[in-house]
């Protein structure tokens, strides 16, 4: 990893950690144990910006400091965290291979695919893993029985597609902003 990788490492994992512990953050109105926050956004960025390898390292670094800091109501949900932005980042990744192959520019075209890409892959997972862990007692899951599971998947599926929609084109669109002023960036 060269100087510059390691620079915006340290730079967006110290961003998304105060991002992640700051109060800003709001509850979704149909699920109020689930916020809505910004911490991905910079990761998002720094994916786009610098590559795969910064932005999961910035994503683990972020798990680390929330399973020390702040685990939150179940002590492993800085894991469920971590498959969330993982599985937004491999669905941002498969499009972004590809347009690379092409050489495509079209903006508004390639937001757009990161966008429903980042979000489908982000939805399935987590509607998979919440299905399947959420019935296991603390610390994995709560313990839920079948009947409860299947009621709150769709509040999952609802929190994940949100939350993806507004996380990906704002990073996206740092993205390109930070790289227009920074020429020196990929």
């Amino acid at each position: 990893m060269n100087t510059k990788a390691i620079a915006a490492v340290i730079i967006f994992a110290a961003l998304t950690i105060a991002l992640n512990l700051s109060p800003i953050k709001f509850p979704a109105p149909y699920a109020p144990f689930l916020y809505y926050q910004i911490w991905e956004i910079p990761i998002v960025t720094a994916f786009l910006l610098f590559g795969t390898g910064v932005g999961i390292l910035i994503a683990l670094i972020n798990t680390v400091a929330l399973l020390v800091l702040f685990p939150g109501g179940l002590p492993t949900g800085p894991l469920y965290n971590l498959a969330a932005i993982l599985s937004m980042l491999l669905g941002i990744g498969l499009v972004k291979i590809a347009i690379e192959r092409r050489s495509f520019e079209n903006e508004a075209v390639i937001a757009s695919l990161f966008t429903t890409f980042g979000t489908v892959f982000r939805t399935i997972v987590m509607a998979i893993l919440n299905y399947v862990l959420l019935r296991f007692p603390p610390p994995v899951g709560y313990g839920l029985q079948e009947a409860v599971i299947i009621g709150y998947v769709p509040l999952v599926t609802i929190f994940n597609i949100t939350l993806a929609l507004y996380t990906i084109p704002i990073g996206y669109s740092l993205a390109k902003t930070v790289k227009i002023g920074f020429k020196f960036l990929k």
